[in-house]
């Protein structure tokens, strides 16, 4: 069972006189089966609009991912076990995750500690950002067309909770290793459990680092993949509760949403292969960025399921463009 919910004698906020006497009494005397509390769940977190973004697109596809997260199961579920009856134990501690969710607006995620990208399920909590990005698309497609030969070596900047790395890991079949960098170290550290989860601490290497500053320059990278911060102040005064829920080191990017994008591009050349690629993801910012170097000719991809804002340069390009970038690189 999930950390927060496990452990709530240990905090107040999780104590049971926290929790409205109503949700719970309901939930527990008057509901049976799986499909009974999602369906309940479901109507509970439309009447309180709770914001949905972070791996869900409905309220039910939230209360699947709620209530049985919480039973140990996978979503969406078994059609055959959703009418299965649950325990009164496991009702309550459903009762208490929606309240949670709802009064605190934390995401389900982090009440569940189970979040999943690419297909594969990975320990989330609030030392990282919900894993949720068009470049999972790119991962399953291994970077085609823009990548011409499988990567030898990969660096995933800004990694969080090791999504990418491990997402890559994955498509290439330890054909590859990876760095999966991140300046914060309780990041890295739910990095390095879902890299242990699956026993992959000799293909995915995680390294604390202030984008490149840990980074030898001889060792070059024939792809790099960032999804750094790039939210900015105004949007980040206008996000939803949820998302004020994630570390804003791993969210805020500055006025323009840039501050990071812009030292990446300085100093990304230095590391990459001649022959390499880079993918970035600016989302809301693409604007921003576009507007602050409009001599640079941003490829930006364009995806089937959904999503935009990441743009992919060569070597070459960053060759090319450096002359606008140079100002932004750092003292060594």
């Amino acid at each position: 069972m999930n950390d927060i919910i496990e452990n709530e004698v240990e905090s107040k906020k999780f104590h049971k006189e926290n929790f409205p006497e109503d949700v719970e009494a309901e939930i527990v005397s008057e509901l049976e089966t799986i499909n009974d509390v999602v369906r309940y769940v479901t109507s509970y977190l439309i009447e309180n609009n709770v914001y949905l973004g972070h791996g869900t697109e409905s309220y039910w596809d939230e209360a699947l991912y709620l209530v049985l997260c919480l039973i140990n199961l996978d979503p969406p579920g078994d059609p055959e076990t959703m009418n299965a009856k649950l325990t009164d134990r496991e009702k309550r501690n459903i009762a208490r995750a929606l309240t949670i969710r709802v009064r605190d607006r934390v995401p389900t995620a982090y009440l569940t500690n189970r979040a999943w990208f690419c297909g594969i399920e990975f320990y989330v909590d609030e030392r990282v950002i919900i894993p949720r990005s068009p470049i999972g698309e790119l991962i399953n497609n291994s970077f085609a067309p823009y990548l011409k030969k499988t990567p030898s070596r990969i660096l995933d900047l800004c990694t969080g909770s090791g999504c990418i790395a491990l997402a890559c890991a994955n498509k290439f079949n330890g054909d590859t290793t990876i760095d999966a960098v991140d300046i914060s170290e309780d990041a890295l550290d739910v990095c390095m459990r879902n890299i242990y989860n699956y026993g992959l601490e000799d293909v995915v290497i995680p390294i604390k680092s202030d984008l490149f500053d840990s980074l030898n320059e001889q060792d070059k990278y024939d792809l790099i993949v960032c999804n750094p911060p790039y939210v900015d102040a105004a949007d980040m005064e206008d996000m939803p509760e949820e998302y004020h829920a994630e570390p804003e080191l791993a969210l805020a990017a500055g006025d323009d949403g840039l501050d990071l994008v812009k030292v990446i591009l300085a100093e990304a050349s230095y590391y990459l292969s001649d022959d390499g690629v880079i993918f970035v993801e600016v989302g809301n910012s693409r604007l921003a960025l576009e507007e602050e170097f409009p001599e640079v000719q941003f490829n930006w991809v364009e995806f089937k399921n959904g999503g935009d804002g990441v743009f992919v340069m060569t070597y070459d390009d960053l060759i090319e463009y450096a002359p606008y970038f140079e100002q932004y690189r750092r003292e060594e």
